[in-house]
């Protein structure tokens, strides 16, 4: 395997399952030394065992939501490394419900995790990236920021927010060769997916038929881009939002 992140540093937000542990693997894989973060101590634990077999791995429980934990939790990991070179922000919280029915509460928690926390997150790592002149911010949102999704008002405004806050991130972060660029999957099979896939196979092939690529995608499909974006292969690009989702993105008409 190519340990082309040897001597690197990475943090990932909602790294205990789906998309954020496929992408502490293979970060793991090629050399880097990874911090994985989620709430459930439990749950966090084996997902530590599971990249130790890829390679150097610490866990932190945390909840994105609170600002301070999550602030410390960044500088911690920059000073006992002495150096952050790559965040992967992949925490989420998602709300099914009509507007007619959505509570402010869901709403509010919805734009706390992901938005609020990827401010959060994003600004921590800013601050330890841009003095070092070097570093790379993934943030992770989807397809429902760009395409409207019904009973997902407070997710999709939430993720939309993410997209065009990375942006101006990226554009405030280049001059410090420092990047900023956003991920934007589709469906993908994360173990929630596929559990609900089970339960109502009826309903889920839904919307893997609307998918051009007629399935939806795997944790580490995902993992594969967000790590290119980290990377050096990466590194003349900042400041994009790429759809990895089959090209739903691209699709102007659903099937009928």
């Amino acid at each position: 395997m190519n340990k082309d992140l040897a001597g690197k540093v990475a943090i990932v937000t909602g790294g205990s399952d789906g998309i954020g542990l496929a992408t502490a693997k293979l970060l793991a894989s090629r050399g880097a030394t990874v911090v994985i973060c989620a709430r459930r101590p439990e749950k966090l634990e084996a997902a530590r065992q599971e990249v130790a077999q890829f390679g150097a791995v610490e866990a932190f429980p945390l909840d994105v939501s609170d600002e301070d934990a999550f602030t410390a939790m960044v500088e911690d990991v920059a000073n006992r490394h002495g150096r952050l070179d790559m965040m992967v922000n992949n925490a989420m919280s998602v709300h099914y419900a009509p507007v007619t029915h959505l509570t402010m509460e869901h709403w509010r928690k919805d734009f706390a995790v992901n938005a609020e926390a990827v401010f959060t997150g994003t600004k921590a790592a800013l601050k330890v990236m841009m003095p070092q002149m070097s570093g790379s911010i993934v943030n992770i949102s989807s397809t429902t920021a760009i395409r409207a999704a019904p009973y997902m008002s407070s997710y999709s405004a939430s993720k939309a927010a993410l997209i065009q806050f990375s942006a101006v991130a990226a554009m405030e972060a280049a001059p410090a060769n420092v990047r900023v660029n956003v991920i934007v999957p589709g469906q993908v099979m994360t173990p929630a997916t596929a559990e609900w896939a089970a339960k109502t196979p009826e309903t889920a092939a839904k919307p893997a038929g609307a998918i051009p690529m007629l399935r939806g995608g795997q944790p580490d499909e995902l993992a594969q881009a967000i790590v290119f974006l980290l990377s050096d292969a990466a590194s003349y690009i900042t400041g994009v939002a790429l759809p990895v989702d089959g090209g739903k993105a691209a699709q102007l008409y659903l099937p009928s």
